[in-house]
């Protein structure tokens, strides 16, 4: 063992090697920094060696060369970009783990050029002095929701924060128990009230909530009720719930009471129009005659992450001074993507053609047979590795939106000669760009609902990679 820990070189004498020069300039790295991977591999050879765990043959290429070979591999790891595209196989369109609605290529283009310049993010540029982020984009967020103000938070979650913090904070607010929801990352909404330090008041049951039940619990400490859209769940079976059109007439004969819905998902596309859910469009809502509402960016809207609030002028006002609106801003690439998003909305028709979300939730089952179709025969054009079947199959929307929604689709099922279906999986995730799919039935499967027409030859050329 000794003589094996007395072949390990001194650093200083490593950092004049040629190798270290070599590495050094490959990755673009100080001095300093690739001596510290120097160290840490050194440091790792000495443990293993005292604790027995390496082999004369370890050692049989010469120490020096193993330590920069492990440099050098853990250096290329770690200059790798942390976050990098993904194709995504397995036909969910708002995939929470894959970042969820994809930007359209206007809205990437505003990104990018706002970026990389200066911007007006707070200036007025005719009057010359400050302005206010909020001013941005709320004449948009007003056209398409059709309320008297906007505004826009980091999310959804935040929007809720801030309604229930900047208007009910240690007041009652009135929520059916039915819809006391729970987000992702364990995020539930009795947690968020309790933060916003909103008192909550439950009423109901599970499954049936009546507007008695409502009426009931008003008091001279009630200050909102809220309703939560569930949708990221279904109730079924003996069940009720209030309309909103009903509680907007109870608060409506209320003094000093703020009815909220908190939409969710929130969508700006009729997907009824196309048999497509039972979700309800924001504007529809904001014409009930709801004081306030809010709702996610990259979810149906197909935008980025960010939370919208819109509704009564006097409520929006109030919210946008509050001491949490700065807390809780977004930032100058997030209103860039908002803006086109919205704006290709306001276009007509051709947001269902440019927004990737709604492009790819209303495809029709047809053009994503055509393009299973096309890759199958490619693929077994170049190679004899596969063994590849198109299937009828559904896709989900994801993103905590319509779970019962099955979307009818087209579904590639791949099987290898040689690799069994976990580990060809686990190949395609380790090309690049890395591909996702999904295991159906002992086989790997391609849902071509997301996989857009310019990734095709990239998924072709991942398959190729594996052989």
């Amino acid at each position: 063992m000794k003589q094996y820990l007395r072949q390990l070189p001194p650093v200083h004498e490593l950092q004049k090697a040629e190798q270290f020069e070599t590495i050094r300039t490959t990755y673009h790295m100080t001095k300093d920094r690739l001596t510290r991977f120097v160290q840490l591999e050194i440091s790792d050879i000495r443990e293993r060696i005292l604790n027995d765990n390496l082999t004369e043959d370890f050692f049989s290429k010469g120490i020096e060369e193993v330590i920069f070979t492990n440099v050098k591999s853990n250096v290329s790891q770690w200059t790798k970009d942390r976050l990098t595209r993904v194709i995504n196989g397995t036909g969910t369109v708002l995939h929470t783990n894959l970042g969820r609605a994809r930007l359209s290529e206007k809205a990437v283009d505003h990104v990018a050029d706002v970026a990389r310049n200066y911007s007006n993010l707070e200036y007025q540029e005719v009057e010359g002095k400050r302005g206010s982020r909020h001013d941005i984009i709320e004449d948009l967020l007003k056209e398409v929701t059709g309320a008297e103000a906007a505004m826009v938070v980091n999310n959804n979650a935040a929007a809720v924060f801030l309604v229930l913090s900047g208007l009910a904070k240690n007041q009652e607010v009135i929520v059916s128990r039915g819809q006391l929801v729970e987000i992702g990352g364990s995020f539930r909404i009795s947690s968020i009230m309790e933060e916003s330090g909103a008192k909550l008041v439950e009423v109901g049951t599970t499954n049936k909530t009546h507007l008695t039940d409502y009426e009931h619990a008003i008091n001279e400490d009630t200050s909102m009720i809220m309703k939560v859209h569930t949708s990221n769940f279904m109730t079924v079976g003996f069940t009720e719930s209030v309309d909103t059109e009903d509680l907007v007439a109870l608060k409506e004969q209320q003094d000093q009471l703020v009815f909220y819905e908190d939409l969710g998902s929130g969508s700006l596309y009729n997907f009824k129009e196309q048999g497509i859910g039972d979700e309800p469009v924001v504007k529809q809502v904001i014409d009930t005659g709801v004081d306030v509402i809010s709702f996610s960016g990259d979810k149906l809207l197909g935008g980025p992450q960010a939370g919208i609030i819109a509704g009564k002028k006097e409520i929006i006002q109030k919210l946008k001074k509050h001491q949490l609106a700065r807390v809780l801003r977004v930032d100058k690439m997030t209103l860039a993507a908002l803006e086109q998003t919205l704006k290709t909305y306001l276009s007509g028709e051709e947001a269902r053609e440019e927004l990737p979300t709604l492009r790819d939730i209303t495809r029709l089952p047809e053009e994503i047979r055509e393009q299973a179709e096309k890759f199958a025969d490619e693929l077994l054009s170049l190679t004899s590795s596969y063994h590849v079947e198109i299937q009828e199959s559904t896709s989900q929307i994801g993103g905590g939106t319509m779970p019962g929604v099955q979307l009818p689709t087209y579904i590639a099922t791949v099987t290898h000669n040689v690799f069994s279906t976990h580990e060809l999986a686990s190949k395609l995730r380790a090309c690049s760009p890395v591909i996702v799919t999904r295991l159906q039935d002992d086989q790997v499967c391609i849902d071509f609902r997301t996989i857009a027409e310019n990734e095709t030859r990239q998924l072709l050329e991942g398959f190729l990679q594996v052989e």
